[in-house]
């Protein structure tokens, strides 16, 4: 894996740990939209930088190598 595919699926798995720390009280999640701009900037610029921007399959597959847990397989 390439440092810039590494990065990529790295920027993700962070804006899915803010995304789901907003919505875990969703009576507050309108005060913490705006804190998830920045991660997803990072998230949408490393996919850029990585060339993985519609590469949909291989990006989730890289982000699964880095975090297994995201499989769906329970493990």
């Amino acid at each position: 894996m390439r440092q810039a595919e590494v990065a990529a699926a790295q920027a993700y798995i962070r804006l899915l740990a803010a995304t789901r720390a907003a919505l875990a009280a969703p009576d507050d999640a309108p005060l913490y939209m705006p804190v998830l701009a920045s991660p997803m900037e990072e998230a949408d610029e490393a996919l850029r930088r990585a060339g993985l921007t519609g590469n949909e399959d291989h990006f989730f597959a890289l982000v699964r190598e880095l975090q297994p847990s995201m499989s769906g397989s329970g493990r």
